[in-house]
């Protein structure tokens, strides 16, 4: 890891720490503050000439903060004239409007990408995408890493009876995504389909169609985000209502920036399990159904390959899955 340097903003310093740890390279200190009006600025107190810099930034819940901190770092790099850099996005920021759905609706995922690269980065490697398509807004290339080998590899060390398991999808957006992971794990899977009906003179009310059957099954439900958690609530309780005997619900991104974690600690649920893309040790204080996955071994290993020039394809396969059942990363 020779002339690597890796920087990192507010968001997320554990994930930062963790994978610098697992590529035995320290941070590159730098300081990034506000001034009283708002204002960012950001100071990098080590050269990055000709260095292959690496800025590890999320998503998280100040995210407009995050992502100038990100942006600012990017020209802050160019400027000093790194040799390439790459932002490393474990949760990519407006990655929901990643389409005009309905009149006057801004794309803002394009805008974020025509940012990055107006601020002088080369590369993007991000974590579950809200939209595949959303690497197509880029001119530079873009590796969008997967959490799904983690969760099968956590389906079958701590879920019991995973055998007689069905993989659910809480909308029809997430059927390509269970499908997946249902044949790999080699069990069924379900979606829930939600629609608006109206009769005559009445208002519009939403009606939810449970597709397959789950009962006297585990219901597993994957998504790759759960922000207020309302949808969370009504898929479990349609699992339950038709006859499953648990639920366990595997998200990729645990905003929960509008949940109640009381709430979901009622939920007719046994574990809530989310990677660690965005930092949830404030979430985990007020739930005890919350279970973290560890993501820093991926994206160290995404790093430490693209440095040295070699494929990331092995980290969409086993090798993932190998680190999890290895007994690490679950906390």
């Amino acid at each position: 890891m020779e002339h690597c340097r890796i920087l990192t903003g507010n968001s997320h310093p554990e994930l930062a720490q963790a994978v610098a740890e697992r590529l035995n390279v320290a941070l590159t200190p730098c300081t990034v503050k506000k001034f009283s009006n708002g204002e960012i600025n950001a100071k990098i107190a080590e050269s990055v000439r000709d260095e292959d810099v690496f800025i590890i930034q999320s998503g998280c819940s100040d995210v407009n903060d995050n992502l100038m901190e990100l942006l600012i770092l990017i020209s802050a790099c160019k400027g000093a004239s790194a040799r390439r850099i790459t932002a490393v996005i474990p949760c990519f920021p407006y990655a929901r409007m990643d389409k005009k759905d309905k009149s006057r609706a801004p794309i803002t995922a394009k805008l974020v990408a025509n940012m990055l690269a107006v601020a002088g980065c080369d590369h993007v490697i991000t974590m579950d995408l809200h939209a595949s398509q959303i690497q197509g807004f880029f001119d530079f290339p873009v590796d969008n890493l997967y959490s799904e080998p983690l969760m099968i590899s956590y389906v079958k060390r701590y879920i019991e009876g995973w055998k007689n398991s069905i993989i659910v999808s809480p909308d029809a957006g997430g059927a390509k995504r269970v499908t997946a992971i249902a044949d790999k794990l080699g069990v069924e899977f379900a979606l829930i389909h939600r629609e608006r009906t109206k009769r005559a003179g009445d208002a519009p009310e939403k009606m939810e169609v449970l597709v397959g059957d789950v009962r006297d099954k585990v219901a597993i439900l994957v998504d790759d985000m759960i922000d207020t958690g309302s949808t969370l609530a009504m898929a479990a309780r349609s699992l339950m209502e038709n006859g499953a005997s648990k639920v366990y619900a595997l998200i990729s991104h645990g905003l929960l920036s509008e949940a109640k974690m009381s709430m979901i600690q009622e939920l007719p649920i046994e574990r809530l399990v989310v990677t660690n893309t965005i930092p949830q040790q404030q979430h985990a204080a007020g739930c005890a159904k919350l279970t973290t996955i560890d993501v820093s071994p991926t994206i160290a290993e995404s790093i430490r390959r693209t440095h040295n020039g070699e494929s990331i394809s092995l980290l969409f396969g086993d090798w993932a899955e190998g680190v999890s059942m290895g007994g690490v990363g679950v906390y």
